[in-house]
């Protein structure tokens, strides 16, 4: 990752409704969420809700596959996983440990949609 692809994925969670949609759905894990479920468990309208999970689709952070009627919508743990990368690869010149920062590591198995 470098800082041309970093940068849309942080704008994407500078809102604070995106920031609750991506952690819903890392909540949710492999399954996801079908759109009106965000909706819903976030008390949001339906349009407002399509818009910010579009937002979040365009920066990577989502994944969402068509499932008749329904789209279902989940986090994209590996450009998480990558972004903190991103962050932290050059800690204490290059050495991590020094830091005491933990290894990288996604949450989750799989991060096929």
């Amino acid at each position: 990752m470098n800082s041309h692809t970093a940068v849309p994925i942080f704008e994407s969670l500078s809102s604070p409704v995106r920031l609750d949609i991506y952690r819903l759905l890392v909540k949710a894990g492999p399954d996801g969420l079908v759109a009106g479920r965000i909706a819903a468990d976030l008390d949001l309208p339906a349009s407002n809700a399509s818009f910010h999970l579009k937002a979040l689709t365009q920066s990577g952070l989502l994944a969402v596959t068509q499932e008749g009627r329904y789209l279902r919508y989940r986090a994209h743990m590996a450009v998480m996983a990558e972004l903190i990368a991103f962050l932290t690869d050059e800690c204490c010149q290059g050495q991590p440990a020094l830091c005491g920062v933990a290894p990288t590591t996604t949450c989750c198995e799989s991060d096929t949609p």
